[in-house]
């Protein structure tokens, strides 16, 4: 009967310490991806704070360039009037959000990632709505849509220029909000079953972590594969 109870006490014991243990991992872990989505927010602030500076030195240069075209077209230099608004036209088209979504924090970070993929030569083709009716909050839908894209574009800027591509679709699918981003890929590492980061480095990881977290939290889905040196991930999550 002793040596019963000492087993009995041992396994409350082994219990409570995994327990334990398993509630201090949780905790490192939320601490981290916090951390993580501080570091990720701020890295986007950035660069929709970089693409809206260029907005506003267009506009601080407008009345320069008004006047500069009607002393143009007052001195009759119609030819030079003409190379002038030709200049101005592909400066503008550098600087104007050629996407636009619906939603306004997802045109953010939407467009800066086409800037970031723009300047890696990587081919990007988009076609995105977010519907109404959003279970996630902007935070998250940045998140998730920051972590895919930075993803994809890693692994482009990895490859030779005439194999890089990213395709982006955003929409309505069966009454359910729909993202799909496929890109060209190398090397993909996988574990058991699932898909490993292949960047090196303390925080690394946490991304894709991160999305199929946000997932879990509204009863959505997640779909990863690669075939052909082709990565693609979808996630479907149910509206309001």
């Amino acid at each position: 009967m002793k040596y019963v109870i000492i087993i009995g006490i041992l396994a409350a014991l082994s219990v409570i310490a995994f327990y334990v243990i398993n509630k201090l991992m949780i905790s490192v872990t939320d601490k981290r991806i916090e951390r993580f989505q501080s570091e990720l927010i701020e890295n986007h602030t950035l660069e929709i704070r970089n693409m809206y500076n260029q907005v506003r030195g267009w506009r601080h240069d407008y009345r320069n360039h008004i006047q500069n075209m009607k002393i143009l077209l007052d001195g009759g230099e119609y030819g030079k009037l003409g190379d002038y608004l030709s200049e101005l036209t592909e400066d503008l088209a550098t600087v104007d959000t050629v996407i636009k979504t619906g939603n306004v924090m997802a045109d953010a970070v939407l467009n800066s990632k086409l800037t970031t993929a723009e300047n890696k030569n990587i081919p990007v083709n988009v076609k995105a709505n977010v519907p109404g009716g959003l279970c996630m909050s902007d935070v998250e839908l940045c998140a998730v849509m920051g972590n895919l894209l930075d993803n994809a574009i890693e692994a482009c800027a990895g490859l030779p220029e005439g194999e890089r591509f990213i395709r982006i679709y955003i929409g309505k699918l069966k009454n359910q909000f729909y993202l799909s981003v496929q890109n060209s890929a190398g090397k993909v590492k996988k574990i058991g079953g699932r898909y490993i980061t292949t960047k090196q480095g303390d925080m690394h990881g946490y991304g894709i972590f991160r999305i199929d977290r946000i997932t879990q939290k509204y009863g959505g889905y997640v779909n990863r594969q690669n075939e052909e040196g082709v990565f693609a991930t979808e996630l479907m999550l149910p509206l309001k």
